[in-house]
């Protein structure tokens, strides 16, 4: 028999609201929870997501300045900008890179050397937003690429603002070039607290003026707010903060001279360096060979670089500020004036020069064979006795020398406004202690003193430290530290900032004694080993010839110069200023392994002076000087 199964009505109905009770609770305890979450999303936290939504729609996009000019004193523009368009890969949205290149050269064409550029910048600028695979593009690939963007995801077209250096190589080591920014510039940047005004900004100053006077240059960076697709393209612009330019950079440089100069160097190596006495601006400032500042515009491509490295006559190498060189005989106008300063010697002191000194077991010998008979010290400079001075730098001693010659400025960084200055060697027995780690080797020996005074020996100094000397023997004293800039304009306000000449010592020296070692050096251009070089000149100028040994001599062998390897043969040296009464340009010459200074330095000074004093351009090229009849360095038995 079965029974009914009874049931428990108010039971059931108990639980049944009690299940609809919890889950009326639950729902309400969500709809409280999405309601919290709601006020903190739309009220307490509305800014911010505000802000992150506006920036997901707009993009603040930095407007890289415009580099300022760089002008010879002139006014002739030696660096400008111009705008063009270029074809560039986003690395960080590209999957193959080399996939996507091959693709683009259907379009364009990107030649190996693009490639190859565009793979060194990749390793050298890491996190580059965009690097070029192509510059310059003509309007039709301009048209083709933006025809068949869509095809390409990161790669895209931009508008830029390029280098441009009009005279190529002219005046290369002064002007300078621009590259692009490695992360070694970023982290300088970055220690110097300016970082943030080079955002968006591609190019920095490498050497030269434009990387010294980089910040004068480099303008202040502006921004645009952008509203931008999903694709990350620009739609409309919402605000603009426009870039300002940057300054213009006038130098003390006269183009024209430059050029002058230059062009008489040839083929050959050396550098030539003139300053104004009064100002310490420099008028010409050469290096030989130099290079065309245009490749490094784009990003130099690796077989340039290669050519450029490897070159044996290093054009690279700023030869006026970092080449070091033995003065050669371009040192005796300053020993001169030491002995009459420091009391060693007289006008009227006399020797008589056989042709060789002997010092102990040494024989050092002159030039000219058979010597110059009775010498004073006129007589010394005009001719260029070796003996005069051996003699002298024994009597005087290695530290009246060395301090005397300190004083100007040899052996130490003139302070000129551009990077990479090298010290140069003033011998002392304090620098041989400090540069020597033997003890046999840092002890001072009196016969290393004797080729120091036809500046031979541990002698080794800039182009650049000589023409300061000598322009401060020409300003009677007055040492200026040489600039190459004149002035900055700043062109948005028109305001001119000018570079005042900077004193930076007075050397004291007696009237009287200036005046006897111009007046010498005087002679050298007009009777002594000068006189061929500035035959017929329609100026008066002092001057001094200088050879530079390159490898020593062994004991009882004589130099012969055919015998010799051109790269191992004499320097050839020569310093001037003028107008002998009141100088305004002082200059030093150096060429390298070019012999003997009256035959290849002296000509060039010559042609510089003509041009800058006469405004005279040089006809044809000189013939060869005759071999003078002495001025020789160093040559003992």
């Amino acid at each position: 028999m079965r029974f009914a199964e009874l049931r428990n009505t108010a039971r059931e109905l108990q639980d049944f609201q009690l299940r609809l009770g919890v889950a009326g609770l639950a729902v309400l305890i969500a709809f409280a929870l999405l309601l919290a979450r709601f006020v903190w999303l739309q009220v307490l936290q509305h800014d911010a997501y505000s802000a992150m939504a506006e920036e997901n729609r707009i993009a603040v996009v930095p407007l890289p300045p415009s580099r300022g000019l760089i002008l010879d004193r002139n006014g002739e523009v030696l660096a400008r900008n111009y705008l063009a368009y270029t074809l560039e890969i986003f690395p960080a949205q590209v999957r193959n890179l080399e996939a996507t290149i091959s693709q683009l050269a259907a379009y364009v064409d990107i030649q190996p050397r693009d490639r190859a550029r565009f793979r060194k910048l990749l390793q050298e600028t890491k996190n580059a937003e965009s690097l070029p695979i192509r510059t310059r593009l003509t309007d039709e690939e301009v048209a083709r690429i933006a025809a068949n963007r869509w095809r390409f995801t990161g790669a895209d077209i931009r508008a830029r603002l390029f280098r441009q250096y009009p005279h190529g190589d002219l005046a290369s080591h002064v002007v300078g070039y621009i590259g692009r920014i490695t992360t070694a510039d970023v982290e300088r940047l970055e220690e110097m607290e300016v970082a943030a005004n080079y955002r968006g900004t591609d190019y920095i100053g490498k050497a030269g003026v434009e990387a010294s006077y980089q910040q004068e240059l480099h303008g202040v960076t502006g921004f645009e707010r952008l509203e931008i697709d999903a694709a990350g393209r620009g739609v409309r612009s919402l605000s603009r903060t426009p870039a300002q330019t940057g300054n213009n950079v006038a130098l003390t440089l006269d183009i024209r001279l430059q050029e002058v100069a230059e062009r008489a160097f040839g083929e050959r190596r050396g550098a030539l360096v003139a300053i104004e006495p009064a100002t310490g601006g420099v008028l010409a400032f050469v290096s030989r060979p130099g290079y065309d500042p245009n490749l490094f515009v784009d990003g130099i491509d690796p077989q340039s670089w290669d050519e450029l490295m490897n070159s044996p006559d290093r054009p690279l190498n700023n030869r006026a500020l970092a080449g070091l060189y033995p003065p050669g005989s371009t040192f005796k106008p300053f020993m001169a004036l030491a002995a009459l300063e420091l009391g060693k010697r007289t006008p009227a002191s006399v020797i008589q020069d056989p042709g060789y000194f002997i010092f102990g077991d040494r024989r050092f010998r002159d030039s000219k064979p058979g010597g110059h008979g009775t010498v004073d010290l006129y007589k010394s400079i005009v001719v260029s006795s070796d003996v005069y001075y051996y003699m002298l730098a024994n009597d005087m001693g290695i530290e009246a020398i060395a301090g005397f010659m300190g004083r100007f400025g040899f052996g130490a960084r003139t302070g000129i406004d551009l990077d990479g200055e090298v010290t140069g060697v003033l011998p002392s027995p304090e620098w041989k202690h400090a540069r020597f780690s033997q003890p046999e080797q840092q002890k001072w020996y009196p016969g290393e003193t004797i080729s120091i005074g036809i500046g031979q020996g541990y002698n080794s100094y800039t182009p650049l430290q000589l023409a300061q000397a000598l322009a401060t023997l020409a300003n009677n004293g007055a040492m200026y530290r040489p600039r190459l800039v004149s002035h900055i304009d700043n062109p948005r306000t028109g305001e001119r900032q000018y570079v005042e000449p900077q004193l930076v010592r007075q050397v004291g020296l007696r009237p009287e004694h200036v005046a006897f070692v111009k007046r010498a050096m005087a002679g050298v251009t007009t009777e002594g080993t000068g006189r061929w070089a500035f035959a017929g000149a329609q100026y008066t100028s002092g001057g001094k010839t200088g050879t530079a040994q390159v490898i020593g001599m062994k004991q009882g062998e004589k130099y012969e110069e055919e015998k010799v390897a051109e790269r191992l043969r004499d320097h050839s040296l020569y310093i001037a200023f003028a107008p002998l009464e009141s100088p305004r340009i002082a200059l030093a010459v150096l060429v390298e392994n070019g012999g003997f200074g009256a035959r290849a330095a002296a000509p060039i000074a010559r042609t510089v002076l003509d041009y800058f004093l006469l405004g005279k351009l040089p006809a044809a090229p000189r013939r060869p000087a005759p071999e003078p009849e002495a001025e020789s360095d160093a040559q003992s038995d």
